[in-house]
Parts: structure tokens; C-alpha cells; sequence
């Protein structure tokens, strides 16, 4: 049986996490499956099945690090990537999988003589971000990716991007394969009986996301405050935390919108809170291939998103909006459909399966392995 290590940061609530712990269930009825993480504990940890090793580098979780301790794990990723490397692999395994890019593509990087696979979620350009700091850090990833034998991209357009910043980049060792996603499970997990914060004589906006700067949350309370002081009443709610967390609880506040635009924190189970909302938004800078989406879709929701490579995932889905990615773009866009009268009739149809999607992204990767 060939023996697999997938590497992530940690198995907190994400998208990419959720994707591999799905993943790796699926694979690990027919292979020698093993996760390492840097860092412990996630609440996606207890999903995985039993028969999956866990391995992390630190015991604690990433938020239970003091400021120092942080610096320190930082450094002994770079100093000692080899020595740990080596660590990790002395059992051998025949592909080493980096599963998300910074430090756990930093860290496979190193030379051995397995098959090494870099999965690539995001857009690369819009991830290094501008200035000195971004320069040497494009500098460093280039020497790391040319490390992998196979890069694989979770859309097309994140493949033109990379080739965009990379000249070098060989299309030969390159794949887009998208996201795998249990079907049932999304299905079965958003028939959970819960208490849901929705009022039935609102619009109900929900976005699931890390609240990072990625994701434009400022922008979207800046575009509530439009929407309200235009006489259109709607409720948003935001699944999910970060870094950024108590800066835009601040922003929401300041602007008075405390009671119609509410961060809800991490959820377990998201899908009950997707298949009661009018409509999932994601109104992002940039995306890759977000999973959210494909949940989204699975449970039938009207989707607005701005104009990012998320647009592969809803092309053939009649009931996505793509708004342009300005301030003003998604003002006007929201203010035009929420001024709509369909809203509840959308939601009652449904047309999206996924079983066949599910099964030929199965294919895809098993073969590269």
C-alpha cells in the first residue's frame, strides 16, 4: 500500500482544511495516509478517520502561542527545515503532498527522493502582496517551487497566474484539479437541527470566511452602511474568525451597524446557517477555487461574488451573481438585486449535483499519485 504524508499549517476551520480532512478520509481506503501538521489541536482534527496518522511539529495550537513563542517557531521552520524535513519522512514515504502554500510548502520543500506534489489554493501574485518584503519573498518561493515535481491548482486561473509571476514555470508538471468535497456529508450535516439568528421578514446575507484582509470585510460593512442608508434593510452574518476580528467588530460598531452586521465567530457545522440564508456571499479581493462555494451550490443557495477566479466555480450555475470588485461595483449590484422580488422563489428551485464532480475529481488525483 504506497504510503502518503499530507502537510497543512493546522487543522483549524477552513476551506483548505476542510477540503483535505475530506480528502484524506476518501483516500485513506486505499492508501497509507498520514497528516503532519505545524501546529496541534483543530477543530477538523476529530473529523479525520482512525485508521489517518497525526503528526504535528508543536502541541499547541497556533493561537495559544505567546508573541515570542511565535517568532521562535517562525525562525526554526527556516533554520531547521532540513533537520525537521528529515524528521518527518524517516519512516519514507512515496509522495509528499504540501496541501497549502506559505511555511508547509517551505517546510516539503526539502530535498529527498520522494514524489513531492505543492497543491496551490490561492492566487500567488495577490498573496505576496506589494513592497521590499514582498520582492524577497517572490525571490524565495520561486527556488522553493522549483523544488516540486508536480504543482497542482485548484483553478485555471490561478494556473495563468502563477505562470504570469513565474516565467520558468513548466506547464508539463502542472494540473488543475478542483476541490473535493463529500457530497452526502454537506447534505446530511445541514439537516442539523440548530438555532439559527435569521429573521424571517429580513434579507439574510451570509458570508463563511477567515477574516483576513483577503477577504474585504471592511469593504462589505462600508457597503451596508450604503445599503441601509438607501432604505435597504438586510442582515449580514459572517461564519468564521481571525486575526482581523476585533478591528472590524470596532468598524461595525463605529458605524452603528452592531445589530445588522454580525460576526457569529467559528461554526462546526456551517451548513445549516448556508441552507437557511437568501443568499451566500463572498465578496473577496482575490480567490482561487473556494469549497464554500461548492457547499453553497450543493444546498442550492442564490451566490453573489465579486469578480475573482471564484467565477469558474459558479460559470454554470444560473443563480450566482458576479459583481464587479470595487466598492461601488458590489453597492450597485447589491442594491439592484435586493430591490428584487425573487429572492424567495430563487431559493426554491434547485439544480446543482455534485455526485459525478465528486468522483472524477477522485480519479484526477489518484492518478498522481
Amino acid at each position: 500500500m504506497k504510503k502518503i504524508i499530507f502537510g497543512i499549517t493546522s487543522l483549524t476551520i477552513g476551506g483548505a482544511e476542510r477540503v483535505l480532512v475530506d480528502l484524506a478520509n476518501r483516500l485513506s481506503e486505499d492508501y497509507d495516509i498520514t497528516i503532519f501538521t505545524i501546529y496541534s489541536g483543530g477543530e477538523l482534527r476529530k473529523e479525520l478517520n482512525k485508521n489517518i496518522k497525526k503528526i504535528s511539529l508543536y502541541r499547541k495550537e497556533y493561537k495559544d502561542l505567546s508573541k515570542i513563542e511565535k517568532v521562535k517557531a517562525s525562525l526554526k521552520l527556516i533554520i531547521y527545515k532540513k533537520k525537521i524535513h528529515n524528521e518527518i519522512i524517516k519512516n519514507g514515504y512515496d509522495t509528499e503532498i504540501a496541501f497549502l502554500e506559505g511555511p508547509i510548502t517551505r517546510l516539503f520543500s526539502a530535498k529527498s527522493n520522494n514524489n513531492k506534489i505543492a497543491w496551490i489554493h490561492n492566487d500567488i501574485s495577490k498573496v505576496y502582496g506589494n513592497g521590499i518584503k514582498a520582492k524577497i519573498k517572490k525571490i524565495v518561493e520561486e527556488k522553493i517551487y522549483k523544488s516540486y515535481d508536480r504543482l497542482i491548482f485548484v483553478s485555471e486561473e490561478n494556473r495563468k497566474d502563477f505562470n504570469n509571476q513565474y516565467k520558468w514555470a513548466d506547464e508539463s508538471n502542472e494540473k488543475v484539479i478542483r476541490n473535493y468535497i463529500n457530497y452526502k456529508k454537506v447534505l446530511e450535516k445541514s439537516e442539523e437541527r440548530i438555532e439559527l439568528p435569521y429573521e424571517e421578514n429580513d434579507i439574510n446575507l451570509l458570508t463563511a470566511c477567515r477574516l483576513v484582509e483577503q477577504k474585504a470585510l471592511d469593504r462589505f460593512i462600508r457597503v451596508q452602511k450604503r445599503l441601509q442608508e438607501n432604505g435597504i434593510h438586510t442582515k449580514i452574518y459572517i461564519i468564521g474568525d481571525g486575526p482581523l476580528k476585533y478591528e472590524l467588530q470596532k468598524q461595525i460598531d463605529k458605524l452603528g451597524l452592531t445589530e445588522d452586521f454580525i460576526l457569529l465567530g467559528k461554526k462546526e457545522n456551517p451548513y445549516p446557517y448556508i441552507k437557511n440564508c437568501d443568499y451566500f456571499c463572498l465578496l473577496s479581493y482575490y480567490e482561487g477555487y473556494p469549497m464554500v462555494l461548492e457547499e453553497a451550490k450543493i444546498l442550492s443557495k442564490p451566490i453573489i461574488i465579486t469578480d475573482t477566479a471564484s467565477r469558474e466555480c459558479v460559470y454554470d450555475y444560473s443563480k450566482a451573481i458576479v459583481l464587479e470588485n470595487t466598492e461601488n461595483g458590489i453597492f450597485k449590484g447589491l442594491e439592484k438585486e435586493l430591490k428584487s422580488d425573487n429572492i424567495k422563489l430563487i431559493n426554491n428551485t434547485k439544480e446543482y449535483k455534485n455526485e459525478e464532480n465528486e468522483y472524477q475529481i477522485l480519479i484526477q488525483i489518484k492518478e498522481i499519485l
